[in-house]
């Protein structure tokens, strides 16, 4: 199914707009993380594990649906397909797994220590509240790269689909000649 180009630029702008946003949320959520890990105030150490649960709970989920739904579509619904190139299949498998680590990592430390915060005790672990974010910032940082410079060609099955689409090329262009 080939997008029409209306909805196809629709879509590269809720696609690009989910996915700075999913960068800027990152980056929030390891300034918030640095002024945890490194401010002695207690009451400063609240508030930034408490905003980081606020950007987890109601902001990355979402935000990371959002791109990788839109990435999908995208990678569906043009020639880029979603296993003809290597950097958009690179791409969807490091969203899927940045999604799934928010999940199951980043979102259960930050709530660990919002927990330990919250009882009186220090932060049980800096590393709860900026591995995190540091993972996930590299982790877009480079996907915004790969989607500038779009590197490494096609995989095997584009390699395959390429070459089955310029035989059907030649042979369509051979019958218009003998007719």
């Amino acid at each position: 199914m080939k997008l029409t180009r209306p909805v196809r630029r629709a879509n590269l702008v809720v696609h690009v707009a989910a996915s700075a946003s999913w960068l800027g949320l990152t980056l929030g959520l390891l300034a918030l993380g640095t002024a945890a890990a490194t401010n002695g105030s207690p009451a400063t150490v609240e508030a930034s594990v408490r905003a980081m649960k606020l950007f987890a709970d109601w902001l990355l989920l979402p935000v990371a649906a959002l791109t990788l739904l839109s990435g999908l579509v995208l990678s569906l619904g043009t020639p880029w397909g979603l296993a003809r190139h290597r950097w958009v299949f690179t791409k969807f498998w490091l969203t899927l797994a940045t999604t799934t680590a928010t999940v199951f990592a980043l979102r259960p430390g930050v709530n660990a220590a919002v927990t330990a915060v919250a009882a009186g005790e220090t932060l049980p672990d800096a590393g709860d509240v900026l591995f995190g974010p540091v993972v996930s910032l590299s982790a877009y940082v480079f996907m915004t790269v790969v989607s500038v410079l779009k590197p490494w060609g096609l995989t095997r099955r584009g390699r395959r689909l390429r070459e089955a689409e310029a035989g059907g090329q030649a042979r369509a262009g051979r019958a218009r000649q003998a007719a």
